[in-house]
């Protein structure tokens, strides 16, 4: 499993692309990113953005935005990954005054995404779906076909699949990021690597 994970995140990371303008655009959120994830200082950003401070936001971006696009990534097309985030932080910006817990602002940004992600979906053109399609059929890589099955996953497990082998978190990042506990994420990632290699043993990629 540990090989499989190994591969699967480099030939992820291949399909979303390491020079495409996703990742650039979110160069510099990872540079940021805590090794370390701290709920605590988390939520004092948060509750300092709730009183209108735009660094303390700032801050929120660049320990979320990787979350985020993965949480975007496991829902849609990576092309529209960057606008999304963009788009999703607009709107907690316009909303985080009403935020009530400070202490819950990850799933409380994560479900802006998984909103914004449908919403998205919901008003792609026929001519964009056709398009997908034919790009989905005219390329066939071994990269393409593996984030295409973590796509055909469960949600759970393909949030958590995502955003351990594209974004790079680790177990406790991903439960803290997520509220997740420590234990349904080991489940995701276990059962989510299982049913991965099986459909990609089955040569299925959607």
């Amino acid at each position: 499993m540990q090989e499989l994970a190994l591969s699967a995140r480099e030939g992820l990371r291949d399909a979303v692309g390491r020079t495409d303008p996703v990742r650039a655009a979110l160069a510099r959120a990872f540079a940021a990113r805590p090794e370390f994830v701290n709920p605590e200082e988390d939520a004092t950003l948060a509750a300092r953005a709730k009183r209108g401070d735009r660094v303390a936001f700032a801050s929120l971006y660049e320990r979320f935005a990787p979350t985020v696009h993965g949480v975007l990534l496991a829902a849609g097309p990576r092309e529209d990954a960057a606008d999304l985030v963009q788009e999703v932080f607009l709107l907690a910006l316009r909303a985080i005054a009403r935020l009530e817990d400070p202490k819950s602002i990850g799933p409380w940004l994560l479900t802006i995404a998984r909103n914004r992600a449908r919403d998205a979906h919901k008003s792609r053109k026929p001519v964009s779906e056709l398009n997908e399609e034919v790009e989905h059929v005219a390329d066939r890589s071994p990269a393409r076909r593996a984030l295409a099955a973590v796509r055909c996953l469960p949600d759970a497990y393909r949030e958590t699949l995502v955003l351990r082998l594209v974004e790079g978190l680790t177990g406790p990042q991903i439960a803290a990021r997520t509220g997740l506990t420590h234990g349904s994420v080991r489940v995701n990632l276990h059962r989510g690597m299982k049913l991965l290699r099986e459909r990609l043993a089955r040569g299925g990629g959607g």
